[in-house]
């Protein structure tokens, strides 16, 4: 009985009332889905590593269980349990015994978004009907380009917010009391695989849905490079409006092709060149929209000029892309031009993207420490041709040959920071041999941002930048990659503070 019960749970106002419940994990996300989950009257049970105080005296307030320790196989409890769902955190990997015995057990699996998805009538729109979706993923730009969607759809007049990957867990947006029009989602390739697991009573039907840009990321968790892929692609599934592609990354426009969508949903393209009939794209220095304009055939209506976003920082390549992907969602919901114009005016990047930190003695620091990834490195790369390259960290299985052979040979330098830099130094060694490296060899973390900046310091021109645009995880150094910025500006600004510039002595010598 339990899959026909299952299929039942659609609904907020559905029957929910004794179902045995394990959630995996307990950070925000986690937490969370137990929260709901004992709320509609579910029997919880809560298994995690490790919790913060705050979550672990919560948990049994709510109403529900939670058991603390480390599981290297499936913990006696939960088999006692005998779960009829297992709600997994989006770090649980399928190789992990836990869901690896959860899916041999034929258990339902479900992550957070799908617990969204079938409650989401919680709170409803004045016409009674649940807030749409929008749904975001890719390899590079989810944040912004979800951060720039919530922000021209508010200034449209819709009431939208930004939840998912981006830090505000889907089930708090759901059961948020002011209710929304739209729900912007940001996805992780993680969330996507769980979305994956689902059974066509959990499946999303987003209005919807755009994938960026893909690159080899995370193949540790996901075990190859065809799995992470594929977990990308299945953000296209059932998008019942606009099917959001990236005209200049094949990938994307095939995920659309191959989509099983609702029918009557539309393809649009975007990219920095002249759009086509379907698509948003670059005309002259204008950003422009010919895919929902009533003579797209012939013209097409300007949204704003590269020149205008260059005033709030926001005209480096890869940004525009952002913007006319989230462009291209916001007008699929209605929103005119002239919103999309005044919302770009005041909106501002976040920390650690692309972020000057200073300018001083003729050098431009640059704060790109979320480019945790190779592909999102070379898009700050080909942003400051010619720039100091600060490189290395936790590689999570990524090799960064075709960068270095690719974007690498740009810089004029390279410094390279992480626990382990042998791969990094050999990649230079072998595809870009004629660009300078210089190794920081402190065992101190808080001493690494200092060296670099020394080293950088001494190597860079009049004129020339300084990036960090790291192309790996911070973890082996700093506790995030908002942390690897923070030491990084601090190390900037205190040279600075010494007067550096005017005395920083011979330059280091290359490896």
């Amino acid at each position: 009985m339990t899959a026909e019960r299952l299929d039942t749970l659609t609904s907020w106002h559905a029957d929910w009332r004794g179902l045995r419940v394990a959630v995996l994990g307990l950070s925000m996300t986690g937490f969370s889905a137990a929260d709901t989950l004992a709320e509609l009257g579910a029997d919880v049970l809560v298994l995690s590593e490790s919790a913060s105080e705050e979550y672990a005296r919560l948990i049994p307030v709510i109403g529900a269980r939670l058991e603390l320790g480390a599981f290297s196989d499936v913990p006696q409890t939960l088999r006692d349990f005998a779960p009829e769902v297992v709600v997994a955190s989006p770090g649980f990997s399928p190789s992990h015994p836990v869901i690896r015995w959860t899916q041999a057990a034929g258990i339902a699996l479900w992550g957070d978004v799908e617990l969204a998805w079938r409650v989401r009538d919680k709170v409803v729109r004045l016409d009674g009907t649940p807030a749409d979706w929008v749904l975001i993923t890719g390899t590079n730009g989810k944040t912004t380009t979800t951060q720039l969607t919530a922000s021209l759809l508010v200034e449209g007049g819709l009431r939208a917010a930004p939840c998912g990957n981006i830090g505000i867990p889907v089930l708090d947006a759901v059961r948020d009391p002011s209710g929304f029009d739209v729900l912007v989602v940001e996805l992780s390739s993680h969330q996507l695989w769980y979305l994956g697991q689902s059974s066509a009573a959990g499946e999303l039907v987003p209005y919807a849905s755009v994938c960026l840009n893909l690159a080899d990321d995370h193949l540790v968790w996901h075990g190859s490079a065809q799995a992470y892929r594929d977990a990308k692609a299945y953000v296209y599934r059932n998008t019942r409006i606009a099917c959001v592609y990236n005209k200049a990354d094949e990938a994307t426009r095939i995920m659309v092709e191959d989509a099983d969508v609702i029918e009557g949903a539309r393809a649009i393209g975007f990219d920095l060149g002249v759009p086509g009939p379907s698509d948003l794209g670059v005309v002259d220095g204008i950003l422009a929209d010919r895919a929902f304009h009533d003579d797209r055939a012939h013209s097409a209506l300007e949204l704003t000029t590269v020149a205008e976003l260059a005033k709030a920082g926001l005209d480096s390549p890869h940004i525009v892309q952002n913007i006319l992907a989230a462009s291209a969602i916001a007008r699929s919901l209605g929103t005119p031009p002239e919103a999309i114009r005044r919302a770009l005016e005041s909106f501002r990047l976040d920390e650690h993207r692309i972020q000057v930190v200073a300018r001083h003695a003729g050098i431009v620091w640059v704060d790109d420490s979320k480019a945790t990834n190779p592909h999102a490195a070379a898009s700050s790369l080909r942003a400051f041709p010619g720039a100091v390259w600060i490189v290395g960290g936790d590689l999570k299985g990524v090799d960064l040959s075709e960068l270095v052979a690719d974007a690498g040979r740009s810089a004029s330098a390279a410094v390279i920071i992480g626990a382990v830099r042998d791969e990094v130094v050999a990649a230079f060694e072998r595809h870009a041999p004629t660009v300078p490296v210089f190794e920081v060899v402190t065992g101190e973390t808080g001493e690494v941002m200092n060296r670099v900046v020394e080293i950088a310091a001494g190597i860079a021109v009049d004129g020339g930048t300084v990036l960090l645009a790291p192309a790996a995880a911070s973890f082996d150094q700093f506790t995030s990659y908002s942390d690897r910025g923070h030491r990084f500006a601090e190390a900037v600004r205190s040279w600075i503070d010494r007067g550096s510039a005017d005395d920083a002595g011979s330059p280091p010598t290359a490896l």
